[in-house]
Formats: structure tokens, sequence, C-alpha cells
């Protein structure tokens, strides 16, 4: 098994950097990888940081920072190329050369020198997830005990059987879950023998032509949003490497000529841990047991495509941090407008040609200084309240059901609360922990319209409810809190007793 590059390692390069074509002015420094802060380029030196221009014949100010789409560099004879780089600190004497000069970096390339950002030249990709091993339903590990008498007699073995890689291809792009595992190690030490084997899965993405590096991050996000979806929590990704064709150079005899593996570091959003403990498959929403890779994969791409931004909307919910409910709130029921709109499931109140004559009349009849208001105010447009109702009748009921008891009340509670904050600032007739319920609820619909669009069986909808912790707890809060409550009983509302 190939070393891969960790995102949850540092890694630290020493070396020489310059700008594309300028090797001639390369200057030495320590480009430092950190999982929690991203790339930063120390330089001994630096190159001139400010855009100057000059207002009078001898006089020059600032009129910005220069910032270095490309660098290049080189460290242990392995070439970098590092990718939207920006000056944070240069220190230097005044009119003088800079001596040091820290730059921020966003992306790095381990194995080659590009001379744009969106040079199309990788031929593959490949991608680990958090859980991707768990989701795939299939191991190349297995154990067995020797038991007599019921009761273990101190054998046992742990066996490895290869796996056959699944692939599926979509937009001429092959996709492939692949397995990889290590043979039968033992370390002797002092205080014992170890032995062990390791598997792991990753996704492969064959292009049916070169790609730049934008449509491989592309994809690797699409792996990504859908582990995040099927496990209804952020995964982060654990490495990715490109691969591209061999060097265009004579090789000696017999050599043998392989593609160029290119290692991709970069800060991300959610941070991964490969070696926290894996999530249980019965608290996923769905894993290829209730879908096969094969048909799930090409579903993913169609869902997505279609319900992008629902899609992007929802998730980042489990990527951004959970800091105000308000926030939350809105992004939740605009998930679920933007989702219903996308599903084309109801026409406008109005047929469109009716609409026009009535707005025309409308408009006839009003004074001039009150024309702008009609026409701002005048809208053919499926309410909020009316398109959450539709969309908790459009999963499996027996698990809406379950979800939420009430949906009539949900969504009285949803739409008030959305429209107060958004014209008044604040869930005045809400209490808080009805809002925070109100977010979980709409934002559990959301994730289950896309579960029925993408095909999961009405029995695992169902299950999950009671399986999945998040959904859980968000149909116990739903109850509770989302019922109407007795006559007198008053709330506390958000921001005060």
């Amino acid at each position: 098994m190939n070393k891969k590059p960790l995102l949850n390692e540092p890694r630290t390069w020493r070396g020489y950097w310059w700008p594309p074509g300028e090797r001639d002015k390369a200057i030495p420094g320590i480009l430092a990888y950190r999982p929690d802060k991203g790339l930063v380029l120390e330089l001994i030196g630096g190159w001139e940081a400010d855009i100057m221009e000059e207002v009078a014949p001898g006089v020059t100010i600032p009129q910005g920072s220069r910032r270095w789409p490309v660098l290049h560099g080189l460290s242990d004879n392995q070439e970098l190329t590092l990718l939207d780089c920006l000056p944070t600190n240069t220190r230097g004497r005044i009119f003088g050369p800079p001596e040091e000069q820290t730059i921020h970096v966003l992306t790095a390339l381990s194995g080659v020198h590009l001379n744009a950002a969106d040079q199309a030249v990788f031929t593959e990709c490949q991608v680990a997830v958090e859980d991707l091993t768990m989701w795939s339903n299939s191991w190349v590990l297995s154990q067995s005990f020797g038991m007599e008498e019921g009761r273990p007699n101190g054998k046992g073995c742990i066996s490895a059987e290869p796996a056959k890689d699944r692939s599926v291809t979509v937009n001429g792009v092959v996709t492939s879950l692949v397995h990889e595992h290590t043979l039968p190690y033992f370390e002797y030490t002092r205080g014992g023998t170890l032995g062990r084997m390791t598997e792991t899965r990753f996704f492969r993405f064959q292009a049916p032509e070169p790609w730049s590096l934008a449509t491989a991050q592309e994809h690797a996000k699409v792996a990504q949003d859908l582990l995040s979806l099927a496990l209804n929590r952020p995964r982060g990704l654990l490495w990715m490497q490109l691969k591209m064709p061999p060097e265009d150079r004579v090789y000696p005899e017999g050599y043998p000529v392989q593609d160029r593996k290119v290692d991709l570091y970069a800060e991300h959003i959610t941070p991964a841990e490969p070696s926290a403990k894996a999530l249980q498959d019965h608290q996923a929403l769905f894993t290829c047991k209730h879908l096969p890779f094969e048909e799930i994969w090409p579903r993913w791409w169609e869902v997505r495509e279609r319900y992008l931004r629902a899609s992007n909307m929802i998730l980042s919910l489990g990527y951004a941090p959970a800091r105000f409910i308000e926030g939350r709130l809105l992004t939740a029921t605009g998930a679920a407008e933007v989702l219903h709109r996308a599903l084309g499931r109801r026409p406008p109140p109005i047929p469109k040609d009716e609409f026009a004559a009535l707005r025309k009349v409308l408009l006839a009849n009003t004074p001039n200084q009150h024309q702008k208001w009609v026409r701002e105010k005048l809208r053919n447009e499926v309410t909020l309240k009316e398109r959450l109702l539709e969309l908790a009748a459009l999963p499996d009921p027996e698990a809406m059901q379950r979800l939420v008891p009430n949906v009539e009340h949900w969504v009285t509670v949803t739409t008030q609360a959305r429209n107060d904050l958004t014209h008044e600032g604040h869930a005045r007739r809400q209490s808080i922990d009805e809002v925070i319920a109100a977010v979980k609820v709409t934002s559990a619909v959301v994730v289950m319209n896309l579960l029925q669009a993408l095909g999961v069986p009405s029995t695992r909808q169902r299950e999950i409810i009671t399986e999945n912790p998040e959904l859980r707890q968000t149909a116990r809060q739903a109850s509770e809190d989302l019922s109407p409550r007795p006559i007198g009983e008053e709330s506390t509302e958000m921001g005060g007793p």
C-alpha cells in the first residue's frame, strides 16, 4: 500500500522558491502545512509585496498588496507548485529588498510544476473520505475464533480476501470504489509481538480527457458531500492524490515508466480524524447495503445537479459551526424553498396568463404614486407554508409521521418564526426551544426528501428515525416542542423572559 498524503498530519518542505520562469531568482525558505492553519511559506528574503503607483515625478505610493497565482518550489529534488499565494508579512529595511517574508498559500501540489492553476494535465484522481470503508459495506479482512463446548479455545485467525473494485461510468468518468490492504506484518518488540493488517477504501476517478485541478477538486467534493449526506454529519477528506502522464524524456532501457503521482495539501473546513472510531453502519442514513454503489453514484450526480443549491445549503448547516440559531433557521427554510422550487411539482396559484391580465387591471386602477408599491407586492408564488406541507408529504408517510407527529403545527411555527425573523429581526411568537426544534425538523425534512429522490427504500426511511441518533433526537424534540401548547400556557420568547 503506497503512502498517502494524509491531511491530518503536519508536513514541512525545506527548499527554494520562485515565480514561474524566474528560477534564477530562487529564494530559500520553508513551507509548512498544519491541518488547522493551512499552508504558510516562510522565506529568507522575498519579493516586493506592494503594488506601487507613481502619482508625481519621483513620488510613488502603495496601491495594494501583490499576490502570486503560482509559485514554484524544489525540496529534496521534489517539484512543488503553490497556488493563490498572498504575502501577509514582509520585513526589511526602508527602500531595501525584503529580508524576511511570510506568504499564505491556499493549495500546494507536491510532484509537479504547473504554470497555471487551470492547466489540464491530470488523468486520474484518488480521494479518501472518512467512514468510506464502513459505508461501502464491503470488507477485505475477516476474523474467526476457535470454539470448544461453547467456549473460545484460544485459536483464531485474521484473513484477507481481495475484493473486486466496483465501478460505474457517469458523464464519461469512470468512478470506482477501490479496496487496498496490506499483507500480514509482525512487529517484534522487547515486550512482545504485534501482528498487523490494514485495509482502506477510496474513490478513483478516471477522466476521459485531462482535467484541471478545479475539476478534480469538484469530483472530490461530490464524493465528500455524498458521505456527509449518507451519514448525516460532515465527513472530512483523509487524502487526495492526482495522477498525470510520465515526464516526456528518454528513459533507460528496462526502466519502469509510471504515471506521476501528485499529492494535494490544503486547509479544509472539516478536519479529518482517520484514527477516530468509525460510525456504526446502522447509524448511517444509508450505505451500499441499502443501495448498490453502481446505482447510488449515478443517482447522486442527478440529484445533486438538480437540487444543488438546496443540497449545498442543508449540508452547510453541518459544515459550519452552530453559533446563531437565527441564521440556521433562515438557511433551513431557504433550503426547503429552493428544494421545492427545483421539484417543480406545483404550478403558480394563478395561471400566468390570468395573473398577467389581473395585474394589468390592478395597475390600471392604481394611482401613480402607488404603482411601484403594487408592482413589488404582487407576486404569483407558492407560500412557504404550502411548500413545507408538500415537502412533508413526499417521503414515506410512516417515516414522516414518526419524525413530525404534528405537521400543521411545525409548519405554522416555522413559517411564523421565519417571517418574524426576516421582517422584525427576532422570532417574537416562539420560544427558543420551538425555534431550535423548527430548525432541526425543517433540515430533517429536506434530508428526507433528498433520500426519497435518491431512491432510499421506504423501509430504511422508517428505520433511520429510530436508529440514527440525530433524527431520533429531532423526532423527540418535534413531539415535545412542536405540538400545540395547552391553553393559558405561556412561552418564553427569544431574547428575554
